[in-house]
């Protein structure tokens, strides 16, 4: 009898915890598509009030052209031309985007692998920290002169100055990821043998991977700032070349068109490296 009464209650508790879940699961597929629908309506509703105000004289257009006439401008950038056969908008974009990826890639890379040694080797964080400490506080932007007397004015400066930049993200997350593994991983490592090898690639890591995405996320996002500002003055082409040159002729039309170009891209890469993130570190998602 006290078994069977406990099978009715067992029974009678899962039934009420099912007949709550659903009402909340639905709420909150109701509260997602309703946050969802907002993130989509915010901005357009932004450009509707800015159209609005331009076009009844309530803002200055010299410095705040209706969005419609910026898109306009888009447009006409975008189609091919006598000088441009790709279109003005999309030769600039890409100049942009190689020389973010080939920076990106060189700061990123070495910023993995010496981060995984410092957070492994006492002696290599002994040696490379302080230089870290000593110079991470410098703006990388003001060491732009500096290597463009060293690379000159072509491709290699634009590319050292993104790679500084992101070095130093990826590096510290890296560390602090390895860091923050639990010791009882690595003293397996070491009990079992693991060569220096595996050390780095089944321990350390996988182990640090999520801080590394963050690092990542972060090193892209002072990508774009630095390449913008680089070419603003060490450049003949590019977004920000774009940007600067229309409006030192007062093009403030085509110089939205940059500053809109740039906050897509940057928005493109969040998405593309979320994506990224969630395919390599899966388990952090059901954390």
């Amino acid at each position: 009898m006290a078994t069977q009464a406990g099978n009715t209650i067992s029974a009678a508790t899962s039934a009420t915890a099912a007949a709550y879940s659903r009402p909340l699961s639905g709420l909150r597929v109701q509260a997602g598509g309703i946050e969802r629908a907002l993130s989509v309506l915010s901005p357009l509703i932004l450009l509707g009030i800015w159209e609005v105000a331009a076009q009844l004289n309530i803002i200055d257009t010299r410095f705040f052209p209706a969005p419609s006439r910026i898109f306009s401008v888009l447009w006409d950038m975008m189609r091919p031309s006598a000088q441009y056969p790709t279109g003005e908008l999309w030769f600039q974009l890409l100049i942009s985007l190689e020389r973010i990826a080939i920076g990106f890639l060189l700061g990123a890379v070495p910023g993995i692998v010496i981060g995984l040694a410092m957070g492994l080797f006492g002696p290599v964080r002994a040696i490379i920290q302080p230089l870290i400490d000593a110079t991470f506080p410098i703006p990388k932007v003001a060491l732009l002169p500096l290597f463009i007397m060293i690379f000159g004015i072509g491709e290699e400066s634009k590319y050292a100055i993104i790679a500084t930049a992101v070095i130093y993200l990826v590096l510290i997350n890296t560390v602090a990821g390895v860091r923050n593994i639990d010791k009882i991983y690595l003293d397996v490592g070491k009990n079992f043998h693991a060569s220096r090898m595996m050390m780095f690639s089944d321990i350390a890591f996988p182990g640090a991977l999520p801080l590394i995405m963050a690092g990542v996320k972060l090193g892209m996002g002072v990508a774009l700032l630095v390449i913008v500002t680089a070419e603003f003055v060490g450049a003949k082409s590019g977004i920000g070349y774009m940007i600067w040159t229309s409006w030192q002729v007062f093009q403030v039309e085509k110089m939205y068109v940059g500053l809109m170009v740039i906050a897509i891209v940057g928005f493109a890469t969040a998405i593309l490296l979320t994506w990224v993130e969630r395919a390599l570190v899966p388990w952090k998602q059901h954390a």
